[in-house]
């Protein structure tokens, strides 16, 4: 499921099935099968899309994709260049690594234009001198030649249209008494190791790649100022300065260079030679083909061929529609892509040819807003924050009038509100061009009230269009006006800060009485806390923030809404507190390779004992480059540990013993991934407590699953003493209301219902209990019974092993079937409850997928387990949830066309065993 990014700072708003939209398991698997699984034409299933308008000429479309071994996250600039909209593709970047937004803020896009989007570029000399890989022009000028092997690019020309091609170097530096040497490079960030390189101003890169025994000239207006002998390779040569050419002479080269003397004439000369066809005017390296003159390039055993976050850039043949895309990767809800999928991605959207540009944490991509000046970031880089790049390429467009045209209204509380409630609305205006415009609106709306700061009072009516208008410009913006408020929630439940003057935010989720939910606004609510220990304030979508005024407290906030008296309650704590999670006097009770009880701090504790590598290898195999590394040792505990929620770190006693072996603590998260916190190599003896901060990306909850010691280069025995964790004392979040959900229902209630049907962990032969049928879960194919579509999702598979892509595909189905047939009134998705087999996000797009078809047919939706744990009833956005518990049964009743304001079903959450009869045949 995807959410589209202006709504991202209310993702916690959303209803509780939504809510568990996560990142899921992001799997790298061998390029032939991610190939099979991720990059055939017709597999996986497109979950949702956005399209935008980012300048006349450009539209950014962002979607996911859920494939048989994955999630995919994607977002596409589509541009036509050289038409009516003026848009043209130019070298972005220059002066040094910058992320893309800095490069986009510095870039000069010229007389009457404005920067609309961006991507990153070329590979770049990681470790080094961290300059581009590849060849680079821009505005017709050579900035950088390509290191020997990295030749590709895409480049522009002067009527907008675009290519990929190779682009070489052709130069020469002549000498006095007119001897010409060849230039082997300019500003390349490896130049051959035999040659004259030149360097400028333009150098991108941190230092000049200098060699031992290599000759460096600095030339100015053609003449010799300085020659110099490299003797020390750590001797760096800094970018020179403008005017300055510095000549680097390597290999048979640095003995000509070494001849010259201050005042000697010397020309430089370096141009690009593209093939085919005439220099572009701008140009960016890349590296892999993925399309070539229309055919998906096959790159399986290339090193670079796994899943990874990347970038492309397309274009179809004639060069006029350019398509530059990120696929988001190394993430929970977007695994990435290897070359040959993205090859086959790249021709699915049209490309003609296609280039493999720099992936991975450097993949970034930014659209304009309509209205806003700067453009935003779109896609999620693996980092966690964008990277520093050296190069990349940048869309410009033609400023428009400045002249308001248009406005666009948003509600950053979500287009959503309760009845008596408030909502405010931004209005932003923009020109014809999209650019940014200055104007301040009138509102108005067709029902409730709205003031001229643009808040406003919801009426108690389905929905409420509200107007901006300035003179000819208007913006318009939809509101769904929810059932009256029921209930509020705090998300999260509690706020814990480390030290005085830290802060972080909270928001009011409301719901109605069927389940959907939205915000709850600042300004409806009257708070009551200890001010004196906290400072709490509204702000913009409807959050708080909550900052801590003194360095150690625990305390509630109770939340009340003036106009319902609905009330929620947040626990807050600040200062970190030691929480012990395991002491280890149960440590004979730990089991693994290589653990067994021993002396603690003080106590009982655990070892872990690393034993001597296995030296042994066939006759003539060679051997491992370093030391040898003793192997490790693990201990997984009795039970699964659970970690406080607001943890910021764990902590560990570790008896040291100097054989360098390194601690670690294993974690699974909610979705049953793998989380390390690895410790520093114990190369001391002696007790010593370890500090491991917890990562913020895991979802929680997390439960330690074991500890571990690997590494050391000789036998070692770690000990291991009092897990614990540092977290804030904020003591339980406050229980949420108890009455029970008004599906829940008597038995007289059931059997008033035209028929009834039992859910059942299994089909035996107990009493019949006045059940039609029974289901369990396990049914095979979807069937129809009086009005009723069941359909059984099998949660035998992992979301990730191709079980989600084949649910969704059976819901879709089913949802169509239902939706078309006039004799089906509800749908009841049917499974097994199976712990961790359904990630997060699918179990959130089943939700939507439910919501919309009960929104679109007013037809009844439900999603029954069976076998859970234990029994619950409720509802989200309508659509009605049931678990059964695993003991005994569950009967329901079922009326598939009830009445105005009547739910479909009514449950009885126990009763005898009943007897199954056999259920309608298949459909």
């Amino acid at each position: 499921m995807s959410i589209p990014r202006p709504l991202l700072p209310v993702l916690p708003l959303l209803l509780p099935l939504l809510l568990a939209v996560a990142l899921v398991v992001a799997l790298v698997v061998p390029a032939r099968a991610a190939d099979r699984a991720a990059g055939r034409d017709g597999d996986g299933v497109e979950t949702a899309r956005t399209s935008r308008q980012v300048a006349p000429g450009v539209r950014l479309e962002s979607y996911d994709r859920l494939e048989a071994d994955r999630w995919l996250r994607i977002d596409e600039l589509v541009v036509d260049l050289g038409g009516s909209g003026g848009v043209r593709a130019e070298y972005l970047g220059g002066a040094g690594a910058a992320t893309v937004a800095d490069a986009v803020a510095r870039h000069r896009a010229g007389p009457g234009r404005r920067v609309v989007a961006a991507v990153n570029g070329d590979f770049f000399d990681v470790g080094r001198t961290g300059a581009p890989l590849g060849p680079g022009l821009a505005a017709g000028r050579l900035l950088h030649s390509a290191s020997p092997g990295a030749g590709r690019a895409v480049g522009f020309g002067a009527d907008g249209s675009g290519r990929v091609l190779r682009i070489g170097l052709t130069g020469a530096v002549t000498l006095p008494g007119g001897r010409a040497l060849p230039l082997t490079g300019h500003n390349a960030a490896r130049p051959p190791a035999d040659g004259i390189a030149a360097y400028t101003a333009d150098w991108a890169g941190t230092a000049i790649p200098d060699r031992d025994g290599a000759t460096a000239v600095d030339v100015r207006d053609g003449r010799v100022t300085a020659v110099r002998a490299v003797r020390d390779p750590a001797r760096t040569e800094r970018r020179p300065a403008p005017g300055t050419t510095l000549l680097l002479g390597l290999g048979g080269a640095a003995a000509e260079l070494a001849a010259l003397r201050p005042g000697n004439p010397v020309a430089v000369a370096a141009r690009a030679v593209p093939d085919p066809g005439p220099a572009p005017v701008d140009a960016v390296g890349g590296r892999e083909p993925l399309v070539v003159a229309g055919v998906p390039q096959d790159h399986d055993g290339a090193p670079n061929n796994a899943a990874a976050p990347r970038t492309a850039v397309g274009l179809s043949r004639d060069g006029r529609r350019l398509r530059l895309l990120t696929v988001d990767g190394r993430q929970r809800d977007s695994g990435g892509l290897t070359l040959t999928a993205l090859g086959r991605l790249m021709h699915r959207t049209g490309a003609h040819e296609a280039l493999n540009l720099d992936g991975g944490g450097s993949s970034t991509l930014l659209a304009a807003i309509s209205g806003v000046t700067a453009p935003v970031l779109e896609n999620a880089p693996s980092d966690g924050r964008p990277r520093p790049v050296p190069n990349g390429l940048v869309l410009t467009a033609p400023e428009g009038p400045g002249r308001t045209t248009a406005f666009r209204v948003d509600a950053p509380g979500g287009a959503r509100v309760f009845p008596g409630l408030t909502r405010t609305l931004t209005a932003t205006g923009h020109d014809a061009a999209l650019g940014p415009a200055a104007g301040r609106p009138r509102w108005s709306v067709t029902a409730g009230s709205i003031g001229a700061d643009g808040v406003l009072r919801a009426p108690r009516a389905a929905g409420v269009t509200a107007y901006a208008r300035l003179g000819a410009a208007r913006g318009t913006l939809r509101l769904d006006v929810l059932g009256p408020l029921a209930r509020m929630r705090p998300v999260p439940a509690r706020i814990g800060l480390a030290e005085a003057g830290e802060s972080a935010g909270f928001v009011l989720t409301g719901y109605d009485a069927q389940g959907a939910a939205t915000t709850v606004e600042p300004r409806d609510v009257a708070l009551r806390f200890d001010r004196s220990r906290w400072r709490v304030t509204g702000g913009a979508g409807g959050g708080f923030t909550v900052t801590a005024l003194v360095p150690r407290a625990a305390g509630r906030l109770l939340a009340t809404v003036r106009a319902t008296g609905a009330t929620a309650e947040l626990a807050l704590g600040v200062g970190l507190v030691t929480r012990e999670l395991a002491g280890l006097e149960d440590a004979a009770a730990w089991t693994g390779p290589g653990a067994a009880p021993a002396e603690g701090h003080p106590g009982p504790g655990l070892a872990l004992r690393l034993h001597p590598p296995d030296n042994r290898s066939a006759p003539g195999a060679p051997s491992a480059p370093g030391a040898p590394v003793a192997s490790g040792a693990a201990a997984a505990p009795p039970r699964p540990l659970a970690v406080p929620q607001l943890a910021r770190a764990l902590t560990l006693w570790v008896g040291g013993d100097g054989s360098g072996a390194r601690p670690a603590v294993e974690l699974a998260d909610a979705d049953g991934a793998a989380v390390t916190l690895r410790g520093p190599a114990a190369d001391w003896t002696g007790w010593r407590e370890i500090n491991l901060p917890l990562p913020a990306a895991p979802q929680w909850p997390l439960t330690v699953t074991g500890l571990s010691a690997s590494g050391g280069t000789r036998p070692g025995r770690l000990l291991l003493d009092t897990l614990a964790a540092r977290t804030p004392p904020t003591g339980p979040a406050a229980p949420g209301p108890a009455r029970p959900d008004p599906v829940v229902a008597t038995g007289a209630e059931v059997r008033a219902r035209p028929w009834r049907f039992a859910v059942a962990p299994d089909a035996g032969h107990p009493r019949t209990a006045g059940a039609d049928l029974v289901v369990t879960g396990a049914e095979q194919r979807p069937f129809l019974h009086r009005g009723v579509r069941f359909l059984p999702l099998g949660t035998t598979r992992r979301t990730l092993a191709g079980g989600g892509l084949d649910r969704m595909r059976a819901l879709r189905e089913a949802l169509e079937a239902a939706a078309r047939d006039p004799g089906t009134g509800a749908l009841a998705v049917v499974r097994r409850h199976s712990v961790r087999t359904v990630d997060r996000k699918e179990e959130a797009l089943l939700a939507r997928h439910l919501a919309e078809f009960r929104r679109t047919t007013g037809k009844g939706a439900a999603v029954i387990t069976a076998g859970a744990p234990r029994f619950a009833a409720g509802r989200s956005e309508g659509v009605l949830a049931l678990a059964a518990a695993r003991t005994g049964w569950t009967l329901v009743g079922a009326d598939a066309f009830p009445g105005p304001g009547r739910d479909w079903l009514s449950v009885r959450p126990t009763g005898p065993r009943p007897r199954p009869r056999p259920a309608a045949g298949p459909l």
